[in-house]
Protein backbone atom coordinates (compact mmCIF):
# COMPACT_ATOMS: atom_id res chain seq x y z
CA UNK A 1 0.00 0.00 0.00
CA UNK A 2 1.54 3.39 -1.11
CA UNK A 3 1.92 5.79 1.53
CA UNK A 4 0.34 8.97 1.04
CA UNK A 5 2.03 11.63 2.97
CA UNK A 6 5.19 12.53 1.71
CA UNK A 7 8.23 13.62 3.74
CA UNK A 8 10.08 16.51 2.69
CA UNK A 9 12.56 18.49 3.89
CA UNK A 10 12.59 22.02 4.74
CA UNK A 11 15.58 24.47 4.51
CA UNK A 12 15.08 27.65 6.03
CA UNK A 13 16.49 30.43 8.25
CA UNK A 14 16.52 29.69 11.99
CA UNK A 15 15.13 32.60 13.42
CA UNK A 16 12.12 33.10 10.76
CA UNK A 17 11.10 28.85 11.58
CA UNK A 18 11.00 30.06 15.14
CA UNK A 19 8.69 32.64 14.45
CA UNK A 20 6.51 30.27 12.29
CA UNK A 21 6.43 27.96 14.90
CA UNK A 22 5.46 30.82 17.64
CA UNK A 23 2.65 31.30 14.88
CA UNK A 24 1.38 28.12 14.54
CA UNK A 25 1.91 27.87 18.65
CA UNK A 26 -0.53 30.62 19.31
CA UNK A 27 -3.27 28.72 16.60
CA UNK A 28 -2.99 25.60 18.46
CA UNK A 29 -1.07 23.22 15.63
CA UNK A 30 2.06 21.57 15.11
CA UNK A 31 4.69 23.65 12.97
CA UNK A 32 3.96 20.48 10.48
CA UNK A 33 0.21 21.10 10.21
CA UNK A 34 0.39 25.06 10.40
CA UNK A 35 2.88 24.65 7.33
CA UNK A 36 -0.20 22.15 6.19
CA UNK A 37 -2.99 24.13 6.25
CA UNK A 38 -0.94 27.06 4.74
CA UNK A 39 0.16 25.12 1.69
CA UNK A 40 -3.88 24.02 1.36
CA UNK A 41 -4.85 28.13 1.47
CA UNK A 42 -2.11 28.84 -0.77
CA UNK A 43 -2.91 25.79 -3.77
CA UNK A 44 -6.82 26.93 -3.04
CA UNK A 45 -6.37 30.74 -3.74
CA UNK A 46 -4.29 29.51 -6.91
CA UNK A 47 -6.82 27.09 -8.06
CA UNK A 48 -9.40 29.93 -7.21
CA UNK A 49 -7.29 32.21 -9.80
CA UNK A 50 -6.10 29.85 -12.50
CA UNK A 51 -8.63 27.18 -12.64
CA UNK A 52 -8.17 23.67 -11.05
CA UNK A 53 -5.06 21.70 -11.11
CA UNK A 54 -5.11 18.36 -12.07
CA UNK A 55 -2.42 16.05 -11.22
CA UNK A 56 -1.78 13.06 -13.48
CA UNK A 57 -1.37 9.63 -11.53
Amino acid sequence: MEDKLLRYTLRVDRELFQKFRYVAEFEGRSANKEIEQFLKKHVAEFEQAHGTITIQQ
